[in-house]
């Protein structure tokens, strides 16, 4: 019996979806390609994927003719009204049983509606994330699968086939959860990739501005972080950065706007955070600190009339620097706790059954925040899998310890220098908050119920027991209805 040809379809030939085909052609799969543009379609199999197994196609229909059941369709398309726009057209062409896979940046919102609409039509939907850029996309991507979990059986050998590896071999891939438990993941994952680049501009603010270092001399202690605990690809290519110069021969970093873009999706970690009560103070900094350097001409204008402290070094400048390491270390196993803190308080709220180590496993390789730490982590929930938060396993308790002492000299000089240091120091007022017994808020409840009768519990009596004082002698014994918004 004549069977179609290709094993996967792929919809979107922007440079991440072409090197995803070629990937996948590597691994000896026959996929099939169609773009909006159909022009884009010639252009690739006249040009990168000429002498390949790839098949042009120039309508969804002819695209769907040419899958084998049951057909895998991945778009790698614009998140958003795109996708949806994606599916009402490609739901009428598919049989029982056939897949589609987003692999954009979808928020997780978006991937739970979507499973819901897609499987009440007799399909399977995927919403994976893709991490690692496009040379991840090219030679090994992390990815993060989600959704239908019926079609996990039928995704399986492809995906690991062509996902990154890790030091040990394995495959930087695995089933995360129902619905939009893989998107929600990846979403995780940038927000902290937000986190380690914004800790990583703080270092070099410091060894720039606050030690007056040359480029040449911060890409040696870079290049020296690396091959220790902060052996990681931000490190590396921030190594590599530090030593790129033009055709005029400038440093090209000094020469680029202090402006950060950003795309959401750290945004959406924090606003996920807010709504489920976790405090991810570090990914909130960092996206804060982005929107504050997008604000240059304001920047520049107040820069000439707000004064402050004139940054200037003296003492045992080797020692200086080795703190400033401890402290983007210490910082960066915050930043992680509360990441996993966070994805252990979604999967309580949506039913799924995340595997801690496992996603640490998952980061090891290709994705952007790939790094030694990340086997550590692993290491961690596997001594321990119902973790409460990484800061009080032995390893990384012992880590902090060991570096708290020169964290916390870092941010009181940056502080008497008057440099910004949002995420070293956020992170370090975590700490300091996990670790005390009694915070303050006891006053801010009892605040709150002196001008609104919110009420309070207390420490002589069970949790869940709600009080109220009548602080003025003309408030009554009503109370307003106790809830947490």
């Amino acid at each position: 019996m004549d069977r179609a040809p290709a094993d996967i379809g792929l919809i979107g030939l922007a440079v991440m979806g072409q090197n995803l085909v070629l990937n996948l052609d590597d691994h000896g799969f026959t996929v099939a390609v169609f773009n909006r543009t159909v022009s884009r379609v010639d252009a690739f199999l006249a040009e990168a994927a000429s002498g390949t197994r790839v098949i042009g196609t120039r309508s969804l229909e002819e695209l769907v003719a040419a899958l084998r059941p049951p057909r895998r369709v991945f778009l790698l398309v614009r998140a958003g009204a795109a996708v949806d726009a994606l599916i009402d057209d490609l739901v009428p062409l598919l049989d029982t049983g056939d897949i589609i896979i987003d692999g954009g940046n979808s928020h997780y919102a978006d991937t739970i509606r979507r499973t819901s609409r897609v499987e009440s039509a007799g399909l399977l939907f995927v919403g994976t994330g893709v991490s690692g850029g496009e040379e991840g996309a090219r030679r090994g991507p992390s990815l993060m699968p989600g959704g239908s979990a019926a079609a996990w059986p039928h995704l399986r050998d492809l995906f690991r086939a062509i996902a990154a590896r890790t030091p040990d071999g394995e495959p930087c891939c695995d089933w995360v959860g129902t619905d939009g438990a893989g998107h929600y993941v990846k979403m995780v994952h940038n927000g902290i990739e937000y986190g380690d680049m914004q800790l990583i501009a703080e270092a070099y603010h410091l060894l720039r501005d606050g030690l007056g270092l040359p480029n040449g001399e911060m890409h040696r202690i870079f290049a020296d972080w690396n091959r220790g605990d902060l052996d990681s690809y931000l490190i590396e290519i921030t190594r590599d950065i530090l030593a790129g110069r033009d055709g005029e021969g400038r440093y090209v970093l000094d020469t680029i706007l202090d402006a950060a873009g950003q795309k959401g999706t750290g945004k959406w970690t924090v606003q996920s955070a807010t709504d489920l009560g976790v405090p991810m103070t570090l990914v909130a900094e960092a996206v804060f600190a982005r929107a504050l350097s997008a604000l240059k001409e304001d920047r520049t204008a107040a820069a000439g009339v707000l004064g402050g402290p004139v940054p200037a070094f003296s003492g045992d400048l080797p020692a200086f620097v080795e703190d400033v390491r401890r402290a983007v270390y210490a910082a960066k196993i915050v930043s992680y706790a509360q990441g996993f803190m966070l994805m252990r308080s979604a999967a309580d709220e949506h039913g799924w059954a995340l595997d801690f180590g496992g996603i640490a496993d998952m980061w090891r390789g290709g994705c952007i925040i790939r790094s030694r730490f990340l086997g550590d982590i692993r290491a961690a929930f596997a001594r321990h899998a119902d973790l409460p938060s990484l800061l009080v396993d032995d390893f990384f308790r012992s880590a902090v310890d060991h570096c708290q002492p020169g964290w916390r000299r870092v941010v009181a000089r940056a502080a008497e220098w008057g440099l910004p240091l949002p995420a070293m120091a956020s992170a370090l007022a975590f700490f300091d908050g996990y670790r005390c017994a009694r915070l303050p808020a006891n006053l801010i409840q009892a605040q709150r119920d002196y001008f609104g009768a919110h009420t309070y519990e207390r420490t002589d009596r069970p949790r869940g027991e709600f009080f109220h004082t009548d602080w003025t002698g003309r408030g009554g014994p009503v109370s307003s209805t106790t809830y947490n918004a």
